[in-house]
């Protein structure tokens, strides 16, 4: 979960979505308000609420946008290797988010809101599916190429996607900042394990 890159925008929604960003950071999804994005973004609420109606519908594009660095950072990856790019892609899920507790923290109470609200839950379904398919497919390469062994690729990536969701989870409730780096060792360990071929 990068930063959103620092260069100049025009465009007003990605503004927003930075400011949001920042807000989150600074408050938690508790406390977070158009009028706290409103001052981030350096402009009225008015501004804002030009844009987003509701905080909710703030929020829902915001998820979005997080979808979108996520795949813009995994399409950066510029290796074929399977066994690298999913080396990459599981530092991307456990050891990026490492310098991003608070916003650990407010993606959490997000997704706690997600059973009341459909379009979070949509958006956190949506990004998860995403996840899965680019573990999965990155895993089927693996096996056509006689890199990983012949597993049931959707098996193995949500296994991976397991360890992922409940080294965040563990981050954020226990405090712990040992957590990710321990389950990214783990990924390591069950990739190792499972995928890996003795011949290889």
């Amino acid at each position: 979960m990068a930063d959103p890159p620092e260069r100049p925008v025009s465009d007003p929604d990605e503004e927003i979505m930075r400011a949001t960003y920042r807000a989150l950071r600074e408050y938690g999804y508790a406390d977070l308000t158009i009028k706290r994005i409103a001052e981030e973004y350096g402009k009225t609420t008015a501004a804002v609420h030009y844009h987003y109606d509701t905080k909710e519908d703030l929020l829902a594009a915001f998820l979005d946008f997080l979808l979108g660095q996520f795949r813009d950072a995994v399409h950066e990856v510029e290796t074929t290797d399977p066994e690298q790019r999913l080396t990459l892609l599981l530092d991307k899920l456990l050891v990026d988010p490492e310098d991003h507790q608070n916003l650990l923290i407010a993606m959490l109470e997000m997704r706690s809101q997600a059973p009341y609200k459909d379009t979070f839950s949509e958006r956190f379904e949506q990004n998860d599916e995403y996840i899965r398919y680019m573990l999965k497919t990155v895993i089927d390469q693996g096996i056509e190429e006689g890199v990983f062994n012949d597993v049931d690729a959707e098996h193995t990536a949500r296994t991976l996607m397991t360890i992922v969701d409940g080294a965040r989870t563990r981050t954020v409730v226990l405090d712990d900042t040992d957590v990710l780096a321990t389950a990214r060792e783990s990924a390591d360990e069950y990739v190792t394990a499972v995928l890996l071929r003795e011949d290889g």
